[in-house]
């Protein structure tokens, strides 16, 4: 029996985002990347059975409202503090992908009380010198999409569908706020690698071994700064561990998830 997701608007001060919702047990918040959410993917369908998964729309993105007040990442962690504090939430695993990673960890260097875990899936937000990160600003939509995988099975499913008229609406609303929140500096905030000694909460980087988007010499980096942080690399993949290798990658992160549960 196919688990119910709840899909609710939720305001936040002045700003109403959708948020879906599905599962029972200690709160599990991912936080999506520059694409947008898409669908409820089989990821967040394996962890429902032992948590409550919680995806939000950022403001400016797909079913959720803009907000003239959040101009930059910073901004973004500022109002997830803010959603964090209106809906309750304690304890929670907090996962974040690509720039969701780079929110959660703005989040964390401010305020770590109601978070007992950090997941971050490639994410965005440091540089590491002379390596430059993928610029999805420059590329067409067919070297977009070919860029997020290692297996081109995947590109060319995506590259058949024929989006809609809303579809492509909502597509160019995620690439404006993209493009406001992470065009300069493209996809990192100077001020933040000094502060993530900060995270003093347990950590779990994963990384594909052939990211084109976000190489895998951040990983290095991030394991680095984090003071309580473990590394994991997926085989033959690129930006989306969780979709591209997630029969190996969500184990992974469930395991971690249970290993340090206070």
């Amino acid at each position: 029996m196919a688990m119910r997701v709840q899909a609710d608007d939720v305001k936040i001060g002045d700003v109403t985002i959708k948020v879906r919702r599905a599962g029972k047990g200690m709160p599990v918040l991912f936080l999506h990347g520059a694409g947008g959410y898409t669908q409820w993917l089989p990821f967040f369908h394996a962890l429902t059975e032992h948590y409550e998964v919680i995806v939000p729309e950022h403001p400016g993105y797909g079913g959720s409202d803009d907000a003239d007040l959040i101009r930059t990442i910073p901004d973004m962690a500022m109002f997830y503090l803010e959603f964090i504090e209106t809906l309750g939430l304690d304890d929670i695993h907090l996962i974040g992908h690509s720039m969701g990673g780079w929110i959660a960890a703005e989040i964390l260097v401010r305020d770590r009380s109601r978070v007992q875990s950090l997941t971050l899936i490639a994410p965005a937000g440091i540089r590491v010198l002379g390596v430059p990160s993928g610029d999805g600003f420059i590329w067409n939509a067919e070297e977009s999409t070919r860029n997020l995988f290692h297996d081109q099975a995947y590109a060319e499913i995506l590259l058949a569908l024929k989006p809609s008229e809303e579809q492509v609406d909502t597509m160019l609303k995620n690439r404006f706020t993209s493009a406001k929140l992470g065009w300069k500096p493209r996809w990192y905030n100077p001020d933040l690698e000094k502060w993530l000694h900060r995270i003093r909460i347990p950590s779990l980087v994963v990384w594909g071994d052939d990211d084109k988007v976000m190489p895998t010499a951040y990983a290095d980096l991030w394991q680095k700064r984090l003071p309580d942080v473990r590394l994991f690399i997926a085989k033959e993949c690129g930006h989306l561990p969780h979709v591209e290798q997630d029969k190996i990658v969500t184990p992974h992160i469930q395991a971690f998830l249970k290993g340090i549960e206070r």
